[in-house]
């Protein structure tokens, strides 16, 4: 039945206006467990959050630095017939990239893998690139291919083809490949990003995408992301409209940072947020954690930020002010109930990582963006939130 809904709201979309739904994976620990990875290689394995969002000439920084957590993602085809992949649509990043038949790694044996000898339109680019990861390096060889997503169709895309992938943990993830909807600023340089594309080859009716996180998210159905429009339907009420304040991530202002009634004073002089669907957790400024989590009574083990589970109902609700409106985390969304034993985690982490011109940066993850329907608006450089539906 939710299908069929679909297709009819599909339908009212209009052309020029994409809906591709989204599934939610297990947590890649859950993954790993279930290929019978001992937990002593698990708790060894962190990444390191704050390298995502440093960048050079040199190496493109990306995402999965919560890989140890859940992923969204859907699917996509490139080349002529169409390879399908999943890949996630991540707006903290701006490349493209799928594992390859040059890749003999077992993490690339283990997914779909494009095959250019058998596509009509691929062209080869010839240069490498790598992709650099808090635990390891994607390397990738560059190609020009179609790219497809339902009836978009994008030609002579540059896109990244893995010639080796970290076996940990890339071999246990669900999804593929990664597709970048971040500015150009952070994709390899010379190249345009499939976003980019997308628009000077008119395939989008506006210049615009949104998400949508469902609150109770399932492998077959964990949200959707549109492209080319909004969906009134996935949300209720006013949207709050933010401008991006550097054209690099969708880098967003944050006035103030409240715990409960409290404010907490900690933007006082200005903070930052990006909004990141490819980072599943809400993160923190790194001089902030300490009083965050005393004020929660959280505490800290080998398994995370936990909390006993008959206390979640009395936690206090955060609250982001963001272009003068209160958006409001309250504790049922933060706090995940993800055992059997009555402990329960706060999905929160830190990152070290100040915004480029010092303020404070937040990881608004998709923890927030479960709460709040996100509208990225490319020809305005402005990022929307109502309340989902």
């Amino acid at each position: 039945m939710r299908w069929l809904v679909l297709a009819l709201l599909c339908l009212q979309l209009g052309e020029g206006i994409v809906r591709i739904p989204l599934r939610k994976s297990k947590s890649v620990g859950e993954l790993m467990r279930e290929k019978g990875v001992p937990e002593g290689v698990l708790k060894g394995l962190k990444g390191d959050p704050g390298r995502k969002y440093q960048f050079s000439d040199a190496v493109a920084y990306e995402t999965l630095t919560n890989y140890l957590n859940s992923f969204y993602f859907g699917e996509i085809s490139i080349g002529t017939p169409p390879q399908n992949f999943l890949v996630i649509f991540d707006t903290g990043s701006a490349n493209l990239w799928v594992p390859s038949t040059y890749c003999q790694d077992p993490a690339c044996v283990n997914h779909n893998r494009f095959n250019s000898s058998q596509s009509s339109t691929f062209s080869d680019i010839g240069v490498t690139y790598t992709l650099r990861y808090g635990f390891g390096d994607v390397s990738v060889v560059l190609g020009y291919d179609t790219v497809t997503i339902q009836n978009i169709i994008v030609r002579n895309q540059e896109f990244g083809l893995t010639l080796d992938e970290p076996s940990s943990p890339f071999y246990y993830l669900d999804f593929d490949g990664i597709l970048g909807m971040a500015y150009p600023a952070i994709a390899i340089s010379g190249y345009n990003t499939l976003i980019q594309n997308m628009m000077q080859q008119s395939q989008l009716t506006e210049s615009i995408f949104s998400f949508y996180f469902s609150r109770n998210p399932t492998y077959s159905y964990g949200g959707e992301v549109i492209l080319g429009g909004i969906d009134p339907q996935l949300y209720s009420g006013e949207i709050t409209w933010a401008p991006v304040v550097e054209e690099v991530y969708w880098k967003i202002g944050i006035e103030e940072f409240a715990i409960g009634s409290s404010a907490t004073g900690w933007c006082s002089q200005g903070c930052h947020g990006i909004v990141d669907t490819g980072t599943f957790l809400l993160t923190i400024p790194g001089q902030y954690m300490s009083a965050f989590l005393q004020a929660l009574g959280v505490e800290e083990n080998e398994d995370g930020f936990v909390v006993n589970c008959n206390y979640v109902p009395s936690m206090p609700s955060l609250s982001f002010v963001i272009s003068g409106t209160q958006l409001v985390l309250p504790p049922s969304v933060y706090v995940l109930n993800v055992s059997n034993n009555g402990v329960c985690t706060v999905a929160v982490e830190s990152t070290y990582v100040s915004s480029s011109s010092g303020q404070p940066l937040w990881i608004l993850g998709n923890i927030f963006l479960r709460q709040y329907y996100s509208i990225f608006d490319i020809a305005n450089n402005r990022v929307g939130f109502a309340l989902s539906a």
